[in-house]
C-alpha cells in the first residue's frame, strides 16, 4: 500500500485531532479478487466525522456499507487509501496497536449481541477491562456504573436468557460504553428486535449521544437511519449522498 512520509501522516494526524475529526478516510478502498473477478467493496470513499456527532451510514444489503464499518472499526485493512483514526493513521499501527484501538477506542454493538450466555450482565460488560487488565475493582466499578447508564442497575446479575432481547442489547450498549471510548460503532443495532423495542434502543442512542458520545450507527433502514442527526448514504461502495438531518 503506498502511503504518505511518516512526518506527512504526523503533521495531517495532528491537524485532524486539532479541527476534533475522530474519523477521516481518504480515497479508501477494499478490493476482493474472487478467480477472475475483481470486487471492489468500497471505491474511493472520502468520509469526516467529527467528535460527538450521530451518524447513520446507510445502504442496501451488498452497497459496502459493512465492509466501511469494518474499516472504521479497524477489523480489516483497506487495500488502499488512508484512514485516521483519533489523528492517527491506523495502516501505520501494529496488530497490537490496532487491538489495543479496539478494546479502549471503539465501543461495538452488533445486531446479535454477542454475549456470554452463561455470565451475568456485569461479567459480559467487565470483559474489554478483563482484557486490558484492569484491576478488579476499578473494573466492576466501572461496569455497574455502565450498566446504569443503560438502565439496567437492578439486572446486573442476570444472565442473557433471563433478560429480554431490549435488555440483551442494554447489556451490549453497556459493554461498548465501559472503556469510555471515542467511538460507538452500532452495526444494525436494532435488526433483531421488536419494532418498540427498537424504539426503546434508539431512544438510548439519542441520550448517549445529548451526553457527548460519538456515535456511528450502521443500518440498511431509513426509519433507523433518521434517528442520527447526519446520514451518510452508500451504494455499490461509494457515497452516493451526505446529508444533515433536522431534528
Amino acid at each position: 500500500m503506498t502511503q504518505a512520509p511518516a512526518e506527512d501522516a504526523l503533521e495531517k494526524g495532528e491537524r485532524l485531532k486539532r479541527a476534533g475529526i475522530v474519523i477521516r478516510t481518504y480515497d479508501l478502498w477494499k478490493t476482493y479478487v474472487m478467480g477472475d473477478q475483481t470486487i471492489n467493496a468500497v471505491s474511493g470513499v472520502d468520509i469526516e466525522i467529527h467528535k460527538g456527532e450521530y451518524v447513520a451510514i446507510m445502504g442496501p444489503s451488498g452497497s459496502g456499507k459493512s465492509t466501511l464499518m469494518n474499516l472504521i472499526g479497524c477489523l480489516d485493512s483497506p487495500s488502499q487509501g488512508e484512514y485516521y483514526i483519533n489523528g492517527r493513521l491506523a495502516s501505520s499501527m501494529s496488530d497490537d496497536e490496532l487491538a489495543r484501538i479496539r478494546n479502549k477506542e471503539i465501543g461495538f454493538v452488533f445486531q446479535t449481541f454477542n454475549l456470554l450466555p452463561r455470565a451475568s450482565s456485569l461479567h459480559n460488560v467487565e470483559l474489554p477491562l478483563i482484557y486490558n487488565g484492569t484491576p478488579p475493582a476499578e473494573r466492576i466499578a466501572k461496569a455497574k456504573r455502565a450498566l446504569e447508564q443503560v438502565e439496567l442497575k437492578d439486572r446486573m446479575m442476570h444472565k442473557p436468557n433471563e433478560l429480554s432481547g431490549g435488555q440483551r442489547q442494554r447489556v451490549a450498549v453497556a459493554r461498548a460504553l465501559v472503556n469510555d471510548p471515542a467511538i460507538l460503532l452500532a452495526d444494525e443495532p436494532t435488526g433483531n428486535l421488536d419494532t418498540k423495542t427498537g424504539i426503546e434502543i434508539m431512544a438510548l442512542f439519542a441520550r448517549l449521544h445529548e451526553a457527548g458520545n460519538t456515535i456511528v450507527l450502521v443500518t440498511h433502514e431509513p426509519d433507523i437511519a433518521r434517528h442520527a442527526h447526519r446520514i451518510i448514504h452508500v451504494r455499490d461502495g461509494k457515497v452516493e449522498l451526505d446529508e444533515v438531518i433536522a431534528h
